[in-house]
This record gives C-alpha cells, sequence and structure tokens, in this order.
C-alpha cells in the first residue's frame, strides 16, 4: 500500500484516483506524520464487516439465555473500557 501526505494528495489528487481506479490502495497520512488518516481503496477491495467466512466459528450452548437488554448492559460495559 502506498502512503503520501494530505498535501501531496492534494496537489496530485487526479493521479492518486487514477492509481486507486487501477486497484492500487493509498493512505494518507496528516502532512509529515506517519498517523494515517484515511485510505483510498478501489471498489473491488472494499471490506465486509464481521469474520470472514472459514476463518473463524462459533456457537452458543443450548443453555445460552441473555436478554436483549442484558447483552447491550454488557457491549456498553466492555465498550467504555
Amino acid at each position: 500500500m502506498k502512503t503520501i501526505s494530505a498535501g501531496e494528495f492534494k496537489i496530485h489528487f487526479s493521479a492518486v484516483m487514477e492509481q486507486v481506479n487501477a486497484g492500487r490502495e493509498i493512505a494518507v497520512t496528516y502532512e509529515n506524520n506517519a498517523d494515517i488518516i484515511g485510505y483510498f481503496l478501489p471498489e473491488k477491495t472494499k471490506r465486509k464487516s464481521g469474520i470472514p467466512e472459514g476463518k473463524a466459528a462459533f456457537t452458543f450452548g443450548q443453555d445460552w439465555d441473555m436478554t436483549t437488554e442484558e447483552f447491550l448492559e454488557v457491549y456498553q460495559f466492555s465498550s467504555s473500557k
């Protein structure tokens, strides 16, 4: 994946879009900082959310019993850490 600064991206916008259209993935950083602020990906490499098929699996036991409200409480607690 090619990485360019936001300024470089702005100057070479058309050329960058041609590269993306040709299948190249581009990461944009904030000026010369290494922190990536965004990605430009060709549509064919768009990621799907969730677990990739065949990479993981899970099952719920027959004794699984949790209401939607209980699940949301657990999720909110774990997300706030």
